[in-house]
């Protein structure tokens, strides 16, 4: 009800210029009144229904039928009504004529409800032209919702509509006439409510949901009825104030909520962030275990590759043994499996193998033949090897950079998993079928903190960024730290001409660029710092690889740049982020 008051007051009448499909639950309506221009959103996402003006969508071809039919029916006209079909109904009916004033031609109706949300295309007579989610008989025999049916209107509820008009009394009344938990009687007892709005009411009044209806006071009931007022207050003159809460939002304005700038806005920021969310874990996941499956047969294979290279260090002990049983054919007698010859140099017995089947020339050759092939076992081995470990070196600093954010705090933190896969798509290291991911440039949405003495401090949060540190961000002034010979971040410490670092400013960056590596749990990790006029990237190198020299070595220390860092989290207070559109 808040966000179609809002809605109603600032976008009608509006006219419809753009139907665009964001995804398979999302579509974004483009209106333009005399004032401005915007999107409205329209979602029937089983966990982010919602309804609200948002950020403009990707630009991208848009191939979903549901959209095409919405812009062949309703492009050019105006949307001239928003209304709830009843009282206490979450279903929104949006009228779209030729113009204000005239006969509503098109009704476009919203099922905010859930896992059971909908968006149905329907003539002024209620024939359903389009559905988002068609509903066939055998998923619901009650209300089946198909393409040339008439529009049906979901069940209405049977309990008691909250009223302001109802006495107190007769609202405590009905409330506790069963005895049992204040927030199921609460539910139990009218329509229109939710589980989270009867928290909220609860926890206002400095109640608990499962406290016993019997156990109430009177100064108790008061206080919730009194809650209970204003909220009905609020829906009848249609004055919301829309605020953050430490556990969601809010649009009643209460004590403990920070205030939002819109209702609108705040629906945009709240969703795209819970969205965001969901996206992030879940890719967060592909990517740490594709990493973790391609880490180890990497390890496999380079553990073949030296266990092959250690028996090739024997292939002079067989060219000397043939050498000693060609010296000393006499010594051969049929049958021998065994032979102990004294060795050229020492004069110590050594004992060689031998094939009885075989006269003591043919065992020699033989020896010769394992002494070459272990030789040319070496040389082919040993830059696989080497390439082997290289590609291990690669595939470890990209895990640290996913590992290294556990959890969605803003945007950045998504968008640094995106340019991830990115680059893995780049390296063919994932698939990419519908050639979706394309090179592009890197963010400069690095990690940011400041020394003790004022100097800013960047952090690489995947290999673009760690490049683009180098490439592009980097002066002749600065001073670019890196643990020393363990995977992590590029960390640039930002210095100003003519400006030198104290010891605590190198050591506080040293500390930040060993928390920010592989070896995050250690006690102590050196680490490398040089100018960046001394950091080079080789000619056809991964991304995030580059040489060095001129280094100097510090001792950095993980867990207190750790501590430094939840304590500088708890201290600042951080703002809900700004919206990104997915």
């Amino acid at each position: 009800m808040a966000a179609c008051a809002e809605l109603r007051a600032s976008w009608l009448p509006a006219r419809l210029e753009q139907v665009v499909q964001r995804d398979r639950h999302t579509i974004a309506l483009c209106l333009r009144t005399f004032e401005q221009r915007g999107w409205l959103t329209v979602s029937w996402h089983p966990q982010a229904a919602r309804i609200c003006i948002d950020t403009p969508p990707p630009k991208g071809a848009d191939t979903f039928t549901f959209s095409q039919q919405l812009r062949h029916q309703l492009n050019g006209l105006a949307l001239v009504a928003i209304e709830a079909i009843a009282p206490w109904e979450r279903v929104l009916d949006l009228q779209f004529a030729r113009r204000p004033g005239d006969p509503a031609l098109w009704h476009l109706y919203v099922e905010i409800m859930g896992k059971y949300s909908n968006v149905v295309l329907t003539t002024a007579e209620n024939q359903i032209v389009t559905v988002a989610h068609q509903v066939s008989a055998q998923q619901s025999s009650v209300r089946p919702v198909l393409t040339g049916q008439p529009y049906e209107f979901p069940p209405g509820l049977t309990d008691s509509v909250p009223s302001l008009d109802e006495p107190r009394d007769r609202w405590q009344e009905r409330v506790a006439l069963i005895p049992g938990p204040l927030k199921r009687n609460l539910l139990k007892a009218y329509r229109g409510l939710s589980s989270a709005l009867v928290l909220r009411l609860i926890s206002a009044a400095g109640l608990e949901p499962e406290q016993e209806t019997e156990s109430l006071t009177e100064a108790e009931w008061a206080r919730l009825g009194d809650r209970w007022q204003a909220w009905l207050t609020a829906l009848q003159t249609e004055r919301f104030s829309p605020g953050w809460l430490p556990d969601g939002y809010t649009v009643l304005g209460w004590d403990d909520a920070i205030p939002a700038e819109s209702v609108q806005a705040l629906l945009s920021r709240y969703y795209t962030d819970e969205l965001n969310r969901q996206v992030f874990s879940q890719l967060r996941h592909q990517l740490n275990q594709r990493l973790s499956n391609l880490l180890n047969k990497l390890y496999t294979k380079a553990n073949d590759f030296q266990s092959r290279l250690t028996q090739s260090d024997d292939a002079d002990r067989y060219r000397q043994q043939a050498d000693l049983l060609m010296a000393h054919l006499h010594a051969w007698q049929p049958g021998l499996k065994v032979i102990e010859l004294a060795d050229f140099e020492t004069g110590k017995p050594v004992k060689i193998a031998l094939d009885p089947e075989k006269n003591a020339v043919q065992n020699a050759q033989a020896l010769y033949k394992r002494h070459q092939k272990l030789r040319r076992s070496r040389l082919a081995l040993e830059p696989l090897l080497t390439e082997a470990q290289a590609e291990i070196h690669y595939l470890e600093q990209v895990q640290v950079a996913v590992l290294q954010v556990e959890i969605y705090t803003a945007p950045e933190d998504l968008e640094a998993l995106e340019e991830i896969r990115e680059e893995l798509v780049q390296q063919r290291y994932l698939d990419d079928p519908d050639q979706r991911y394309r090179q592009t440039a890197a963010t400069t949405n690095f990690r940011r903190y400041h020394t003790p003495s004022g100097f800013e401090v960047l952090i690489g949060r995947n290999n673009h960024q760690n490049d683009q540190l180098i490439s592009r961000t980097a002066t002749d002034y600065d001073l670019w730290f890196h643990s020393q010979e363990i995977p992590g971040s590029h960390v640039l410490l930002r210095l100003p001409a003519g400006a030198s670092p104290d010891d605590a400013d190198l050591q506080f960056t040293a500390d930040l660029a060993a928390y920010y590596s592989r070896a995050t749990q250690s006690d102590q990790v050196p680490v490398i710092y040089t100018e960046p006029r001394y950091v080079f990237k080789p000619k056809g190198a991964r991304p995030g690889t580059v040489i060095y020299k001129q280094e100097q070595v510090l001792w950095g220390q993980p867990q207190r740049a750790k501590q430094w860092l939840e304590t500088s989290a708890h201290s600042t207070p951080i703002a809900p982020p700004e919206p990104v559109a997915r």
